[in-house]
Parts: C-alpha cells; structure tokens; sequence
C-alpha cells in the first residue's frame, strides 16, 4: 500500500500564515520496500559514563597457538667395497620428520605483545638418508695373467735386462695372449727365470 501526501485546501487566513501540515490518505498500491528491522549496532553500549579525554583501558587476550615445523634428516655415509670407488648410491630416502610447537601468545589490544614457547613434540620423526659411497679399486692389473701385472706400455720383468716403464715380480702364468713378452721360453710361465 503507497501513501499519497496532499496538502489540505488552504483558507484565506492559512495563505497569510505558514501552510498547515499535509494530510496522509492510502491508496491500494504495493510499497516498493518491505519493512524490516531497523540495524543493530555491533559497538557495545559502555557501561559507565565515558567522559572526554578519559583513557580506556587496553584489552589484553592470551591465546594458545600450535605451529608445525620441519625436521630436516640427516644423511649417514656408508663405504661399500661392492661398489666401484666415486659410485654413489641411495639405499635408503631420507624424509623430513614434523615438529609440533606450542606458543602463548598475548595479544594486546589486537597487536601481539609477547611469545612464549610453552611445549615441543616431534610428531614425525625423520627417517635418515642412508648413503652408500663405492671404495672398491678397479682392476689395475691386466687380465691375459694370473696374478697382478700392471697395464701400462711396456711391461718387464723385476730384475731383468727391460726397461719398464713397469715391472712385475714373478712368475705370473700367462692366461691370454703375452702381450708384454714375458714367456721368454713359451712354457706358459712368465718371469720365472
């Protein structure tokens, strides 16, 4: 329903003087807003009478706050013979571990103030890397022998008439071919004169 506001017929005397106030009649309109409650106020209503350049006290709040943090592993190293020497392997994947920490925070007037650390416990703990990390020699030793007679570009019998730049101690059996000579006399044993 609308409401239509029309100033009542104005006499001789009410032209002279301020108009009289308006008159109110309804028609069978529909209002164009709903009537609803008028807003609350979210501000609290103090309690005493605040007086002009009086100071409030702060608000202080104090809180319990839980923080994860993480726990790096650590990596343990493991020589290995079975592994060539500068070979690196991972036996086992280190995974970082969780640390829950406890805080009392103490807000004032909203704005953190102070931090205490009031407990600390591993929730997960870290699982180390293990490392494996390769020791074993290559084979310096030429495999046309049986024992260890060094690769290089010539090779010569210890105490003999050769002049190196290698020398093996024998005798050493000749398993492949002689490629350094060292079979003088063809039975298959080489420096054993």
């Amino acid at each position: 329903m609308t409401a239509i506001v029309s100033p009542p017929p104005a006499t001789e005397t009410e032209n002279k003087a301020a108009k009289a106030a308006p008159t109110i009649s309804a028609a069978d309109e529909p209002t164009t807003a709903p009537a609803s409650d008028p807003p609350r106020s979210t501000t609290p209503t103090p309690s005493a009478a605040v007086t002009p350049g009086a100071v409030s006290a702060p608000v202080v709040d104090t809180r319990t706050v839980k923080e994860k943090q993480k726990i790096n592993y650590q990596t343990r190293t493991v020589k290995d013979s079975s592994l060539r020497k500068g070979t690196r392997k991972v036996t086992t994947r280190g995974v970082p571990g969780v640390r829950t920490v406890t805080y009392e925070i103490t807000l004032t007037d909203g704005v953190q103030t102070a931090k205490k650390l009031i407990g600390s416990q591993i929730t997960k703990a870290p699982i180390t890397q293990v490392v494996r990390v390769g020791t074993k020699q290559e084979r310096q030793c030429d495999p046309n022998y049986s024992g260890c007679v060094p690769i290089a570009s010539d090779v010569d019998c210890a105490g003999g008439s050769g002049n190196g730049p290698a020398y093996v101690q024998g005798p050493v059996r000749v398993i492949g071919s002689d490629i350094y000579d060292l079979d003088r006399d063809g039975d298959g044993i080489g420096c054993d004169d």
